[in-house]
């Protein structure tokens, strides 16, 4: 088998209202000291990792997290808005239980149809593929054999991860992304993609 191209995907660090469920999409939430710990535990864990290059999505609680990672490499992480959570439109920054309260049938029809169902102003997951997948391919065209650092998105990595298995984005939540977890993704120049590591934790 070929030299693989190996992406580093990470989710970024716990954030402030993580002890109650709810949708921040966009909204730029900060992160909590224990998220930037897990940051810090990251970069001792790759330590040892020839990181060539890391690219994030450009809220904040992502930059912070690959700085850390990234300082002992000498790397500038790469900044993209392409790689930004899921836009969940007027349900942004909202916890579960408002949302079901204010827009209950709306709220029934996006758990009814996940794939296809758009929150008002929001995106639904095939546009959050069609933005995503473009750029980890370009990303990966860029870096052919070598490795790579992503921090993104509970949905983001989701995403990427259930394309690299090749299952459907109707099982977006058969897929678990804890605060500061880990995946490795092994991409070979025939297409082939191996999940190596998943949502690991340390």
């Amino acid at each position: 088998m070929t030299s693989a191209t190996r992406i580093h995907l990470i989710r970024h660090g716990q954030v402030a209202g993580h002890d109650q469920p709810r949708y921040n999409g966009q909204t730029d939430v900060a992160l909590t000291d224990l998220g930037v710990q897990q940051y810090h535990r990251l970069r001792e864990r790759l330590a040892s990792t020839p990181i060539s290059a890391c690219y994030t999505s450009d809220l904040s609680r992502c930059v912070i997290g690959a700085n850390i990672i990234c300082a002992p490499f000498g790397i500038q992480p790469i900044q993209s808005s392409q790689l930004r959570e899921l836009n969940i439109g007027i349900w942004e920054g909202l916890a579960w239980d408002e949302i079901t309260r204010r827009w209950p049938e709306e709220w029934q029809a996006r758990m009814a149809d996940l794939v296809n169902y758009r929150v008002p102003q929001g995106e639904n997951l095939l546009d959050l593929e069609a933005r995503v997948m473009p750029v980890l391919a370009e990303i990966i065209g860029q870096h052919r054999g070598q490795e790579v650092l992503v921090v993104g998105h509970g949905g983001v990595n989701r995403v990427i991860l259930l394309n690299a298995i090749g299952a459907p984005l109707a099982r977006m939540f058969n897929i678990e992304q804890n605060y500061g977890c880990y995946n490795i993704i092994d991409y070979y120049a025939d297409g082939l993609a191996t999940v190596k590591l998943l949502n690991s934790q340390e």
